[in-house]
């Protein structure tokens, strides 16, 4: 049999490839098992200092208080200030408008962060952001997502450090669109973030960078709130499409047909001419619908 496979060049081409694959697939089932599973996500490490703390949520009534809350100020990704406040409390009942932000940060237009932004009635905006936890001289890499090599982390923080830091510090393409929320739902939106904080916060969880990112861990909060509210989609997985599946579903305000609804949504530009005084938030609101 070896013979005749040996003798015939495109059998023994086959068997070739065959015996590589093989290899290939026993070789990677060798990490999997032995070098991959066996890593166990954790809480304490030498965190980098813009994710140094993981927040608590301590839950009252209809009032939150979030602890260890960042808000940082950036002139560039190298040049910023930190600070972390201790205590922020809101109130679920004074919430005014849930924002849906998609960060473009590649020239690939599918690659994207997404988070969300909760702004109550007092001008507070909190942003809620799931990131990968890095420790310090980690950079993210979406190859490395892959393998549980970065905890799950829900970083909570004001508007103007979250989205200042992609906006100013990166120089990033930005929308932020006005959520469509049925009655009630946003208060449960906001304890459901506040609840995922604080299991995240006693039991972490890997980042995966197909299966749990920034936009499906929203998709999953959103469906517990609503379920079926967002379909299992291809999009689901490239956060920089989701604008237009939003739009579709009615998760996002109308403002005169989607192409409108995109360009009146780009907050960067009008972001960059802050200068750290005043109020970043209400800065661009002035500009949005």
């Amino acid at each position: 049999m070896i013979e005749q496979i040996i003798a015939d060049p495109i059998q023994f081409g086959l068997y070739f490839v065959g015996l590589l694959v093989a290899l290939i697939m026993l070789r990677m089932i060798y990490v999997w098992a032995v070098i991959i599973r066996p890593r166990k996500p954790k809480l304490d490490a030498d965190w980098r200092s813009d994710c140094e703390f993981h927040g608590e949520a301590i839950i009252d009534g209809t009032k939150i208080t979030f602890r260890n809350v960042r808000d940082f100020f950036w002139r560039t990704t190298k040049d910023y200030d930190v600070n972390w406040v201790d205590e922020i409390t809101v109130d679920s009942e004074e919430i005014k408008d849930i924002w849906f932000v998609v960060d473009h940060f590649h020239s690939i237009t599918g690659l994207a962060h997404t988070l969300v932004t909760i702004e109550f009635n007092d001008g507070v905006c909190l942003s809620f952001s799931f990131e990968t936890r890095r420790v310090v001289g980690q950079r993210y890499h979406p190859w490395e997502g892959l393998w549980r090599s970065y905890e799950l982390y829900l970083l909570v923080g004001l508007e103007s450090d979250i989205m200042g830091l992609r906006t100013n510090g990166r120089k990033n393409v930005d929308y932020m669109f006005r959520a469509i929320t049925p009655p009630g739902k946003d208060k449960k939106m906001l304890f459901s973030l506040a609840h995922r904080l604080n299991q995240l916060g006693k039991s972490p969880e890997f980042y995966n960078s197909l299966l749990t990112t920034c936009n499906t861990s929203i998709v999953g909060l959103v469906n517990k709130v609503t379920p079926g509210r967002i379909p299992f989609t291809w999009r689901n997985f490239f956060p920089g499409y989701t604008p237009r599946a939003a739009y579709k579903l009615g998760l996002i305000e109308d403002v005169g047909g989607f192409e409108q609804t995109l360009e009146k949504a780009r907050i960067d530009l009008i972001a960059q001419q802050w200068d750290g005084e005043g109020s970043y938030s209400e800065m661009l609101r002035e500009s949005l619908p």
